[in-house]
């Protein structure tokens, strides 16, 4: 009697590209595709959603301003996520279930890009569940739902790659806005005891980013949160990201808010 082996070519073949995929570093895998004679997403559209973000044309870069609990530097807001909204306040969500990846630490690690690692560890923290879910969740609802970031729009493509693209863009985006810096350039600083007109605050903001913001509160009148918008030439991972408003967002604060200090 021949036995047929339980371990089957098939298996062996889908288990080595696991295990590939989990150590090539991502310099040695995919690579996105390369895009010319662009559009300025949410203008115009293109059947190309490789090199045309669509229908999440309007990225908002969103954070936190955690008091209670605390979470990340006194000196510093810290990153909720990168959100594609659909050009008019709507958004997609959780596009993609097959690659609702659960270990981004790890996809991190693996790309040898521990400096973003480092990085969201300090400035993308949860308030209430582990910082691992809080990316997994942040990647799953908004992340797989990003067109330029589809497994098809990549040469060579490994297993994660897209993911790490979005952290990494996630966290250059934030760099270039210390939103706690430019209140402060403002005289607007955190305080126990003082309240700041909205106005005031949106007006230093959006001197300093270019564009119109989003202020959030919670407890009625205490701001916690902030979008900034953004339209992007070309894809994600190489495409120029432009300032934009949030078009079909607005806030819930009143006009006179609390910024209390961490």
């Amino acid at each position: 009697v021949i036995h047929k082996p339980s371990f089957t070519m098939t298996t062996f073949l889908r288990t080595s590209a696991a295990v590939l995929a989990a150590l090539v570093p991502f310099s040695l895998a995919g690579t996105p595709e390369t895009c010319t004679n662009t559009q300025l997403s949410c203008h115009g559209s293109s059947t190309n959603t490789c090199c045309y973000n669509s229908p999440g044309g309007l990225f908002q870069q969103v954070q936190f301003w955690d008091t209670d609990p605390v979470t990340g530097p006194s000196t510093s807001w810290t990153i909720h996520g990168l959100w594609p909204n659909n050009c008019d306040g709507t958004y997609s969500e959780s596009c993609d279930s097959k690659r609702a990846y659960t270990n981004i630490t790890q996809l991190l690690k693996n790309a040898g890009d521990t400096s973003t690692l480092s990085y969201m560890q300090t400035y993308w923290l949860s308030d209430d569940e582990s910082n691992e879910a809080f990316w997994d969740h942040e990647w799953e609802t908004h992340g797989t739902c990003i067109s330029t970031l589809k497994p098809s729009c990549y040469t060579g493509y490994t297993p994660g790659e897209e993911a790490v693209d979005f952290f990494v863009k996630t966290v250059s985006l934030f760099k270039t806005l210390p939103t706690y810096t430019w209140l402060a350039n403002a005289g607007i600083t955190p305080s126990s005891s003082k309240t700041y007109k909205l106005s005031a605050m949106n007006s230093a903001l959006e001197d300093a980013f270019g564009a119109p913001v989003i202020l959030l509160c919670q407890d009625t009148n205490v701001v916690y949160e902030i979008y900034y918008g953004f339209n992007v030439q070309g894809s994600l991972q190489d495409g120029t990201f432009e300032p934009a408003t949030d078009t079909g967002s607005k806030t819930n604060c009143p006009s006179t808010v609390k910024y209390p200090p961490k």
